[in-house]
């Protein structure tokens, strides 16, 4: 399902230079906008439930991967599945 577009404001932000830097060098660095990387950084940080924003669900799973690599594919996988029995 699609997500509806947003009516996005616009806002007037006032920014210490060096974090403005920052920010527009970590945009290039990711190929997108300042004010789309400035949006990813509020929702990580004001989103408890930060995977339902996740941008691309495959890099997303490979992340979480690493971070369990002692555990097997298959618990790892019955474990997503009784999780989303469990949010059903």
């Amino acid at each position: 399902m699609p997500k509806t577009a947003l009516k996005k404001e616009k806002w007037t932000l006032s920014f210490d230079p060096r974090l403005k830097r920052l920010l527009i060098k970590e945009a290039r660095k990711k190929g997108i906008y300042p004010v789309r990387l400035l949006e990813e950084v509020v929702r990580e940080r004001f989103n408890p439930y930060g995977h339902s924003d996740v941008q691309d669900s495959v890099a997303y799973v490979r992340a979480i991967r690493k971070g369990s690599r002692r555990q097997s594919d298959e618990s790892f996988l019955k474990e997503i599945r009784e999780w989303q029995r469990s949010n059903s």
